[in-house]
């Protein structure tokens, strides 16, 4: 579950705060389970819808509030950079890898990215993927492979502006 929030939110203390709201929703909710799917399933796409509702917050307040991302709060300094984000149990030498293999993932466009992390990252089956997200499992390949195909131009791209840099 907590890896499933990290990979698709990128933030460790966010993706602790989504775990633990996805217990106290199991907690609260273990009585209107209905076993039409697994349990993990259940839990995968309660933890998956968490995580995308964060992350449409989040782009709602970039919408409203473009200018105080430029700017950091208490020193008004410009903010720069790209994302530093780097997912835990990558080895040390891999990390700078993993930054840029991450920093293409999330530009990836919202259900691709959901599709990829939870194929490639978490290792889940294709039909689960499509119990969780109430999809039928050709939906699930075919963003699967616009997702690998978009991933592809992304990596491309970071890796013709890392040449160049």
């Amino acid at each position: 579950m907590f890896n499933t929030a990290v990979s698709l939110v990128q933030d460790h203390g966010i993706a602790e705060d989504i775990a633990q709201e996805v217990f106290i929703t199991v907690y609260k909710s273990i009585l209107s389970f209905n076993e039409r799917s697994s349990m993990s399933t259940w839990i995968y796409r309660i933890t998956v819808n968490k995580c995308l509702d964060h992350l449409r917050a989040q782009k709602r307040q970039k919408r409203t509030g473009i200018f105080s991302q430029l700017f950091h709060k208490d020193t008004g300094e410009e903010v720069r950079g790209v994302t530093t984000f780097e997912h835990p149990g990558i080895q040390l030498e891999r990390k700078e890898n993993a930054r840029y293999l991450f920093e293409a993932i999330n530009a990836l466009p919202e259900n691709q990215k959901t599709v990829f992390v939870l194929a490639h990252i978490e290792e889940i089956p294709q039909k689960e993927i499509a119990e969780i997200l109430n999809l039928s499992v050709k939906a699930v390949e075919s963003l699967l492979q616009r997702g690998k195909a978009n991933l592809r131009k992304k990596l491309s791209a970071i890796y013709d502006r890392r040449k160049t840099e």
